[in-house]
């Protein structure tokens, strides 16, 4: 049965709610997608860009899951980008390594366009550090520094030390950081809706409250709705953590993670003034890392840790507010307004995971908490791959991702044993 949004504060200051129809009854497009969030519905809106005729099935509403629920922040920070510099110059030969680099940034620009294009009202703005939770991380990330300088996005950071970061950021947590003024953060369901309304101008079909039971494989596949169903010559799969189709295949691939955000009370201008002056999206350098970001409404936005057991949290305010409190002892006893939680999909090796599950039904997903940027990247090159150019789908799909052998509880208590192991290395470094 679907359900409604979850009460989190992207709900509560939605610009333009949606309301598509149920899908009932038989449709025939050219692609049908399964999947209402940002890889289904960035996807739809480039195939509809192009031309094609495009249907996007969305069990409950666009937006509904880790999309409109994240933590807003746009960074070059790509999910598995070490595995795929390994693997990938295996189909892309020397140009595996610019490409790979390209991929940190090529989301930006989609989704810079899109707006400005569309007129997608969601906050969008400039500006991110990387800030270095420990002096033993300055090595990496200044050494991550000094590649970017190398680079067109060079001119677009700067390193602070310690005391600079100080300047920017009102918290002596951070040793150093790299300032990221190409970086962005944003209200990401405010984005998924209006991208949603950008494919349905184009003509996209776009259905909601209406969950797949299953797809039909063939020559002409079908989407299996429970009241209707969508024929069409390509369909893509992008339900990431929150679909249970295609077990056979899928299982073992991907683990759900739950990822809490909380969001206080509207700030005064002082506290904004002595926290976070020039509105800047924060995350530190740990493995299990904290973020942050001012809300439009000058609310202090937080998230941190992960959920790796596959289940959600039981009361997320009481598990992030020592943690706000430790990096802003000024907002210890402040007001929180909403909490909320989402699922993201977990990778072992963190690359994204693009595949067949036979000739004309595709599969995307696996961002592994860097969603809102490599998802816009991805339906870049899923719609690339229905128009036949399959070279940058085929660099993701050839990637040797494990299998995990296990039912998925089991699964999920192994990837939380690893996150344990390098929470461990984290008090070394």
């Amino acid at each position: 049965m679907n359900q409604a949004r979850c009460a989190s504060y992207y709900a509560a200051s939605i610009v333009e709610e949606s309301d598509y129809p149920r899908l009932e009854g038989e449709h025939r497009v050219d692609v049908a997608i399964v999947g209402g969030g940002f890889t289904g519905v960035a996807t739809a809106v480039e195939l509809a860009e192009r031309g094609y005729r495009v249907a996007v099935v969305e069990a409950h509403k666009i937006g509904w899951g880790a999309s409109g629920r994240n933590g807003g922040q746009v960074t070059g920070s790509l999910s598995g980008q070490d595995a795929m510099a390994r693997q990938m110059p295996r189909t892309l030969g020397d140009a595996a390594g610019d490409f790979v680099w390209n991929l940190r940034w090529r989301g930006h620009r989609i989704i810079r366009e899109r707006v400005a294009k569309y007129a997608i009202a969601c906050d969008l703005k400039h500006g991110h550090l990387q800030a270095a939770y420990k002096p033993g991380h300055i090595k990496a990330l200044r050494q991550d520094f000094e590649e970017s300088k190398r680079h067109a996005i060079g001119e677009h950071i700067h390193w602070l030390d310690g005391d600079a970061v100080r300047d920017v950021i009102g918290t002596g947590l951070y040793h150093g950081a790299i300032r990221n003024d190409y970086n962005m953060h944003l209200h990401p369901l405010n984005l998924c809706l209006g991208e949603a309304r950008a494919a349905a101008s184009q003509g996209a079909l776009i259905f909601e409250r209406s969950p797949v039971v299953r797809i039909d494989h063939g020559e002409r596949p079908a989407v299996i709705g429970e009241h209707g169903r969508v024929r069409a010559d390509s369909v893509i799969l992008a339900g990431n953590a929150y679909h249970r189709l295609e077990r056979k295949q899928l299982k073992g691939k991907l683990f759900p993670a739950s990822l809490g955000i909380v969001t206080t009370a509207p700030l005064s201008d002082e506290q904004v003034q002595a926290i976070n002056p020039e509105d800047l999206a924060v995350y530190d350098t740990r493995f299990v890392l904290d973020y942050y970001r001012l809300t439009a409404d000058k609310r202090l936005l937080f998230g941190g840790g992960a959920n790796y057991s596959g289940r959600d949290s039981e009361d997320i305010a009481s598990e992030l507010r020592p943690r706000l409190a430790h990096t802003f002892p000024r907002l210890k006893n402040i007001a929180i307004d909403f909490q909320w939680q989402g699922m993201a999909g977990i990778v072992i090796n963190r690359v994204p995971q693009l595949g067949k599950l036979s000739d004309n039904v595709y599969y995307a997903q696996g961002y592994s908490g860097h969603g809102i940027a490599t998802s816009h990247i991805v339906g870049e090159i899923m719609a690339n791959a229905v128009a036949g150019s399959l070279e940058e789908f085929d660099a993701f799909a050839k990637v040797r991702h494990i299998r995990v052998p296990l039912n998925e509880r089991l699964g999920n208590a192994l990837l939380a044993t690893g996150m344990w192991y390098y929470q461990l290395l984290e008090k070394l470094r």
